[in-house]
């Protein structure tokens, strides 16, 4: 109906004065005085716009001319692939064709296959197939590509079988185009299967097969493929080296990435920027930083890649100033240059100046993405900076292009952190599609703040929803009914862990059981559990045991672990410290003697504790008898204010100045 009007329309406008056929222009109406149909295709071939497109429709509606096929098909092929085509109106001239030739299926599948909406290039191949016609290898590439892009991995395989069926599955472009679907879908065998039986190879079947093994990080396949590509004489080309490079860079694979280095200088190969950047960033990321350097120094001409590569290089070595220099020096930035260095600080700790950095980004109108309002919500969780998060909450819900689950997952992680357990659970119910790390994440918050039940409730609604819980959602768990004194469900679920779910259990685990045991008072079991551990015990398990052995006293076992530590070598401050204030409770005053003694043999140094409060929306963060703020004298005359107060109020402190604060551990 729509059409019909449409075409009702520009025929009555042609009638008017005001849009005869010579209001068109004027090299249109000298090519209309040959004969009609020569002119119609030619004036097709030559046209540039929709515009003049629909006046040349309008005469083929005029002229009686909507039977014939092979203009028909011209109009759809343009509009459906041309660069300013319109692929809706190809649709509408399609529909309307009485009986739609192959070329006019094929060239709207190509369409489709490139556009928004992919299902409707399968959809329409089945309807080619219902109507009799087969499918050629102008066809089935761009079916494939479509299942590609929708992951519709089952269609493809359809595809495939009817391909040989019609006996176009042996023809290289249909076979490359299966290679790079089964790749996408993850079916990695079928690809190299496809690959295999392909008995004339082009250089897109190699790369297609060694890009595969690239993504799915099989560095030793493809590193066979390329040795076999060389040993038949097929010159690899950027493609291939790139597929190679980014492979050593996601695996590490330092000596693979210097081969192929080599490979480059030694046969003289010809490279261009994108091979120049892979290859920088893969000893940024392999971490030879000298390498890395001479690269960057020898390319001929730099990219944004190339400098925030080199930026990620002097990061990942810890040269964070370093880093900001070179920033601070590129001569354009974009989104993942300001990422880098964001999430640069953010890893070194330094996460107030990481929002600083992102205000400074805003103030600069560059758009945040998803990586970013990641890495700034992180900064947000470290340092509980709940005012920050707020604000980049809600620059996510008034931007739906950016709401994945990812952010979803973050959200709830700089809430909880940040003391708000309850808006953590109301993001959780909200996020449309949950996936393990958002379980994971609403379980630990839960636990965080000792809301044991809760958590092992949302637990059990992750296995009736078919979710399989993995290492990180029991030590969730573990810690949940640690903090809530849930002893027989912690053993119950730590013994569940292994026996029903095959998982085996890490140090993390053990920790938290030995703090579970060790809270309840079971320190010989928490003993037995850590004598029986696979592996060595970390600093934070006989962190968990000595914080019990404060809890109730036992000089003993705080003594055995003392002489644990000291096979071990280990030197943190905070387990010393732990055991100087047991001995300090017992007023056992030589054994803190000694304590102290031993962490200055060993150079062991307090770490002072650093305490942050909001006032007002701002974040202010300080440490013991600080003097850094601009108000410091004010702060500390009301400290010893309300001290005084305390003592005038009948308050004493029992506390020994032999004690050490374990706030500061």
């Amino acid at each position: 109906m729509f059409f019909t009007l449409k075409y009702s329309t520009v025929g009555s406008r042609l009638k008017h004065s005001s849009f005869h056929f010579h209001s068109l222009p004027t090299t249109f109406t000298h090519r209309f005085k040959s004969p009609i149909h020569q002119n119609l295709h030619h004036l097709l071939e030559k046209c540039s716009s929709m515009r003049e497109l629909k006046l040349i429709h309008a005469q083929i509606i005029l002229r009686g001319l909507t039977n014939e096929n092979l203009t028909l098909g011209k109009l759809v092929s343009f509009c459906a692939l041309a660069d300013n085509g319109d692929l809706e109106y190809a649709r509408l001239v399609f529909n309307k064709a009485p009986e739609p030739n192959k070329f006019m299926y094929n060239s709207l599948i190509r369409g489709y296959s490139n556009g928004d909406d992919p299902m409707e290039a399968i959809s329409l191949y089945r309807k080619m197939i219902g109507s009799g016609l087969s499918p050629n290898e102008f066809t089935l590439p761009f079916v494939l590509k479509a299942c590609a892009r929708k992951l519709a991995c089952w269609e493809a395989v359809v595809v495939h079988g009817q391909a040989i069926k019609f006996g176009t599955g042996f023809q290289v472009c249909v076979q490359n185009a299966l290679i790079s679907v089964y790749v996408v879908c993850g079916s990695i065998e079928c690809a190299r299967k496809m690959f295999d039986g392909i008995s004339e190879r082009t250089l897109v079947s190699w790369n297609l097969m060694i890009g595969g093994y690239s993504k799915m990080g099989f560095s030793k396949e493809a590193f066979l493929l390329f040795q076999d590509m060389r040993e038949l004489g097929v010159e690899p080309d950027e493609f291939t080296l790139v597929s190679l490079l980014s492979l050593c860079s996601q695996v590490c694979d330092l000596d693979s990435g210097r081969f192929l280095h080599l490979y480059i200088e030694i046969t003289g190969i010809e490279i261009d920027l994108i091979v120049r950047n892979a290859l920088l960033d893969m000893y940024a990321k392999c971490g030879h930083l000298h390498a890395a350097k001479m690269v960057f120094e020898r390319m001929p001409n730099k990219n944004v890649v190339s400098w925030t590569s080199i930026v990620t290089a002097y990061a990942k070595h810890g040269l964070t100033i370093s880093a900001q220099k070179i920033f601070d020096n590129m001569p354009v930035k974009n989104v993942v240059s300001w990422n880098s260095m964001i999430s640069t600080y953010v890893r070194g700790g330094r996460c107030r100046e990481a929002l600083d950095l992102y205000l400074n980004m805003c103030d600069l109108r560059v758009v945040p993405d998803e990586a970013t309002l990641v890495s700034i919500l992180s900064a947000c969780s470290q340092i509980g900076d709940l005012v920050m998060g707020k604000k980049i909450h809600n620059y996510i819900c008034s931007n739906s292009s950016i709401r994945g689950v990812t952010l979803y997952n973050s959200l709830i992680d700089m809430y909880a952190k940040c003391g708000s357990p309850r808006i953590a659970l109301d993001i959780f119910y909200k996020i449309p599609e949950k996936n393990t790390v958002s379980w994971n994440a609403i379980i630990g918050a839960l636990a965080l703040h000792g809301r044991g039940l809760e958590a092992i409730d949302l637990f059990e609604k992750m296995q009736a929803c078919g979710v399989r819980p993995d290492e990180i959602t029991f030590t969730g768990l573990l810690s949940a009914c640690s903090h809530s004194g849930l002893i027989d469900l912690g053993r119950h679920y730590f013994h569940k862990m292994s026996s029903i779910y095959g998982l085996s259990h890490e140090i993390e685990h053990y920790a938290c059981m030995v703090d579970l045991l060790g809270r309840g008072g079971l320190l010989e079991e928490a003993i037995r559990l850590i004598g029986g551990m696979p592996m060595k015990p970390d600093v934070v398990v006989w962190c968990a045991l000595l914080g019990a052995c404060r809890t109730y006293g036992n000089i003993e076992v705080g003594r055995q672990i003392l002489k644990q530590l000291l096979v071990m070598e280990s030197y943190n401050s905070g387990l010393y410290v732990l055991l100087s204030n047991i001995y300090c409770e017992a007023e056992r005053w030589e054994d803190v003697k000694k304590i102290r003694k031993l962490m200055d043999d060993y150079g062991i140094k307090k770490c002072r504790a650093i305490s942050l409060i909001e006032i007002e929306g701002c974040v202010h963060e300080f440490l013991v008898d600080d003097k850094r703020h601009e108000i410091w004298r004010s702060i500390h005359s009301m400290l010893d204010q309300l001290t005084q107060h305390l003592k005038f109020s009948g308050y004493s402190c029992n506390i020994s100045s032999a004690y050490l604060d374990v706030d500061e551990i």
